[in-house]
């Protein structure tokens, strides 16, 4: 397995040409929308089945208020009610003040950097910023690539110290509180579904807040993570009788909502809806409709869409590659969402969205399909196809890939003539060991990594060469002393069998 990765630069096509008129360009460009939309809608219907599936009315019932009575208007929304700063008391107080101000303004600084020089302030910390720094801070401890446990508990604290001090929040703070309590564990429980539900009764019954199409995307997407379909229902029912608008996140959301309720024709129902709304069909919904057929048990139907992928990219000259970088991936994301809109607005500068949204496989792609075939599946002629191709688009070496071949080895691995044997296992364990030994990028030596390794050579070469890789991960691994004893639990339980 090569480390080498072949890297192509891409430039995207734009739409405008030298045309006669502004008319013959508006009747060009909703003729390649009908062409685009046609080609997304075919995607869909390759693999439609007859089947009845559960639908969203998304019009809202009549005779229900648009918000709860009693909250907050416009006129006494946070950002109207006055605010000042505390002044620091010695200059010492002054200077971390300005060091904390000048932190939040450099985009360069780290989030633990800056949350440091925020708890060197005195008590009330928060009550020393003016408003715009306080948003500021906000904003910034809320933009992070992954949610944690840690920066869950960072931007909490914030938010505490803002109540505490009586300083009213806004819609988003509020709605990111509840986005860090659900997505900062890998799967979703009715703790954090329970929590989430608190902040958002505290926002508007004790606040005042009324939540937004935001908060109601986060709260639907936590309900239907947990397993509470009827609770998600619920939410959905609440956000059609406050009349909020159903656009992009909720759409790619509710196409995973089905797929966890194993509704194969509710997923190709909403997916259409979305074309046919004006949505730009990018890698992110394409990713999402191949998890969500995944969950659904329509293996080759995602399958189809992961060629479908590969096919409309290679027939877009110039075609751009997804972004590697997460923030760009963010900022596209905020663009895509107002995309419907130019539809009615300018169909032209539509268009052009269309042409540059990248449909490409990426990384999470290739995450979906090799997890896939390398856990349920079993397929290794599968997996190795997924794997060489994963350089023509760029996409590079990561962790969770690993990850997912060591399980593999784990579960199916033989000594035998199957492919998931010790050479291909001997194979990735050098490609592994040489990437952390060349420090590739998001590739380190991780405590579930190292234990699914264990296991897999436990399983398909012996306990002398599990010990053998042991020796090896030692000698590059500091672990904390938790996982240490994680790694230590399960090598006595492969060895005592």
């Amino acid at each position: 397995m090569s480390t080498c990765w072949l890297v192509e630069e891409q430039r995207p096509l734009s739409l405008e040409s030298q045309l006669p008129n502004y008319r013959t360009f508006e009747v060009a460009v909703l003729s390649f929308e009908r062409r685009v939309i046609e080609a997304f809608i075919s995607l869909v219907d390759y693999y439609q089945e007859p089947l009845q599936s559960f639908e969203i009315d998304a019009t809202p019932p009549r005779g229900r208020p648009p918000q709860p009575p009693a909250l907050r208007s416009e006129e006494s929304s946070p950002a109207t009610i006055p605010h000042e700063p505390i002044q620091p008391r010695d200059v010492e107080q002054q200077q971390a003040l300005d060091r904390l101000v000048s932190a939040l303004g450099d985009e360069s600084e780290s989030l633990d950097a800056i949350y440091q020089l925020y708890t060197s302030l005195p008590p009330p910390r928060v009550g020393y910023l003016s408003r715009n720094d306080m948003r500021v801070m906000l904003r910034r401890m809320a933009v992070v690539e992954r949610k944690t446990w840690p920066s869950m508990l960072r931007y909490l604290s914030i938010v505490d110290d803002m109540k505490a001090a009586a300083i009213p929040l806004d819609v988003s703070e509020w709605s990111s509180a509840m986005a860090f309590v659900g997505r900062c564990f890998a799967r979703v429980s009715s703790e954090e579904v329970e929590s989430a539900l608190h902040i958002f009764k505290e926002m508007e019954s004790e606040a005042g807040i009324p939540g937004n199409v935001v908060t109601f995307n986060i709260l639907f997407d936590m309900a239907a993570k947990a397993g509470k379909y009827a609770l998600a229902d619920m939410i959905h029912a609440e956000m059609q009788a406050r009349e909020l608008p159903v656009d992009r996140f909720w759409r790619v959301g509710h196409i995973y909502y089905y797929g966890l309720r194993g509704d194969g024709d509710g997923i190709r129902k909403t997916y259409r809806e979305l074309v046919e709304a004006g949505e730009v069909v990018d890698t992110v919904v394409l990713n999402c409709v191949i998890a969500a057929l995944l969950r659904a048990q329509e293996v080759q139907a995602a399958e189809h869409v992961y060629g479908k992928m590969k096919q409309l990219h290679g027939a877009r000259a110039g075609a751009p590659l997804p972004p590697s970088n997460w923030r760009d991936a963010r900022e596209i994301g905020r663009t895509l969402r107002n995309a419907a809109a130019l539809v009615r607005i300018d169909p032209a500068e539509h268009g052009r969205v269309i042409e540059q949204a990248s449909i490409a496989p990426d990384l999470r792609t290739y995450r979906l399909l090799v997890t896939h075939h390398a856990i349920e599946s079993g397929r290794f002629e599968a997996v190795v196809g997924l794997l060489q191709e994963m350089p023509l688009y760029t996409v590079p070496l990561h962790g969770s890939i690993f990850l997912a071949l060591f399980k593999g080895f784990s579960m199916h691995g033989t000594t035998r003539s199957s492919g998931w044997n010790k050479a291909s296992l001997e194979s990735v364990w050098e490609a592994y060991i040489q990437a952390v030994d060349d420090d590739v990028d998001k590739l380190y030596l991780g405590k579930w990594n190292i234990i699914w390794a264990l296991r897999a050579f436990g399983q398909c070469v012996g306990r002398e060469r599990m010990l053998e890789v042991w020796d090896e991960v030692q000698q590059r691994w500091q672990p904390k002393p938790d996982e240490l004893n994680v790694v230590h639990q399960v090598m006595r339980t492969i060895l005592a069998v």
